[in-house]
């Protein structure tokens, strides 16, 4: 069987599961998946690409099928194989075959007819349907009608740009490993390697093709890292000092952490709630050469985790949204709810006030989100320094701005220093 039939196969099969409220790395990591086909590159690019694009896929198969669905699994067939036709990496012709012969694969060759009905009416009907897609913000924009409107309502003179950043390609940031290396001397060995980068800040480079991680020279020695430029931000803003005591609150997968110790010699814990992830960030010190203290524990606990010796500077990186970071995760668009949003925020503000009791006094808290919406970032803050005495905020080093949209070179992030006054 050939390799796109394979690859809409195993894709059908996991934009079903996302439909159905999984989350596609956790499905993407599964065994079974990356067993069922060979060509990985083309599975992820119809899963990533699907769901990027999900407002408008949907929508199509909306206006061209007059019968209720009956089988999620072929509507996630019929969504990546019109996705595969819109990319125009394949021709028309074997998309459309390739697609019906998926349905042999899935065990479902009744439905052969049917997915082959639907793809050749969208390729007729194709210009009409540009029309009246045009006409449907969800389709348009391809993301929830509820997260168009708040990014619409709190960003109003960049709520495009977010939008579209939301749905394109992300790029592949480095993160020189200053310890090991200067930014000029690995920007050498990548030219020499045929790898076209260019600098951004400090110890970030921007490759002009993503590649694969593995490729990178030097990456298993622990020289480079990936990290977003973005996220780059968080170690330089913490004004950090040999010999301070910093704590990595919420770590995994640990990239941050890592920044920190390579930017400055201090004596880092780094916590991560689950085992398997504090494994995770435990690993990547090791490849980078790294020295912290690693455990696994919850940060809104610190009876269970803290020795009583208060911290000079604490990273509270929180889990949140995750809605500035969504072109590298297009699933969370379409898993996420409204309702969310208190939820996260309630669970932000729980351990900000736990990590105040454990910040030292003149310390200093750098609370970061990827998120663009406003209960998880300044909202958020406003409130927890109207309730708490010993807390002001502080302006961030050399006048950077404090949020930071998404943009061709970088996520979206929400910063907020905090220093504690007594």
């Amino acid at each position: 069987m050939a390799p796109l039939a394979e690859a809409l196969c195993a894709a059908a099969k996991l934009v079903a599961r996302v439909a159905g409220g999984h989350s596609l790395n956790a499905e993407l990591a599964r065994d079974e998946v990356a067993h069922d086909v060979s060509a990985q590159g083309a599975l992820n690019d119809l899963c990533f690409g699907t769901l990027r694009g999900f407002g408008r896929v949907q929508a199509i198969v909306e206006a061209l099928v007059r019968r209720p669905a009956s089988d999620p699994v072929i509507d996630a067939l019929l969504w990546c194989a019109l996705y595969a036709l819109q990319s125009k990496r394949y021709a028309a012709y074997t998309v459309v075959d390739q697609a019906v012969r998926a349905c042999v694969l899935l065990e479902k060759a009744r439905a052969k007819s049917f997915v082959n009905a639907v793809l050749r009416a969208f390729l007729r009907q194709q210009r009409s349907l540009e029309t009246r897609l045009a006409a449907d913000p969800v389709a348009h924009w391809q993301h929830p009608a509820w997260w168009i409107e708040r990014v619409r309502t709190v960003h109003p003179a960049d709520w495009q740009q977010v939008l579209a950043c939301g749905n394109s390609r992300p790029p592949m940031c480095l993160r020189v490993n200053l310890r090991r290396s200067s930014v000029e001397t690995y920007a050498a060995r990548l030219a020499a390697a045929g790898v076209a980068a260019r600098p951004l800040r400090a110890a970030a480079l921007m490759l002009e093709r993503p590649m694969p991680v593995r490729q990178l020279p030097g990456f298993s020695e622990g020289d480079v890292s990936v990290q977003d430029a973005g996220a780059q931000r968080a170690a330089t803003r913490l004004d950090l000092r040999a010999g301070q005591r910093v704590l990595d609150a919420c770590s995994a997968p640990g990239g941050k952490g890592a920044h920190i110790l390579e930017t400055e010699s201090v004596a880092l814990t780094a916590l991560e709630l689950r085992p398997t992830r504090a494994a995770v960030v435990a690993e990547n010190f090791a490849r980078l050469g790294l020295t912290a203290e690693v455990r696994a524990a919850d940060c809104t606990a610190p009876d269970l985790w803290w020795d009583g010796r208060a911290f000079d500077r604490i990273l509270a990186d929180v889990p949140c949204t995750a809605s500035g970071v969504v072109r590298r995760h297009p699933d969370i668009k379409w898993l996420r709810r409204e309702t969310d949003l208190a939820s996260y925020a309630d669970r932000q503000a729980r351990i900000l006030r736990s990590l105040w009791g454990v910040l030292a006094p003149g310390g200093k808290l750098l609370y970061v989100t990827c998120s663009v919406f406003r209960e998880e970032n300044d909202a958020l803050v406003d409130a927890f320094l109207a309730e708490t005495s010993t807390a002001r905020s502080l302006p961030m080093p050399d006048g950077e701005p404090d949020r930071i949209l998404p943009s061709p070179e970088e996520d979206g992030f929400f910063f907020a220093l905090l220093a504690k006054t007594a």
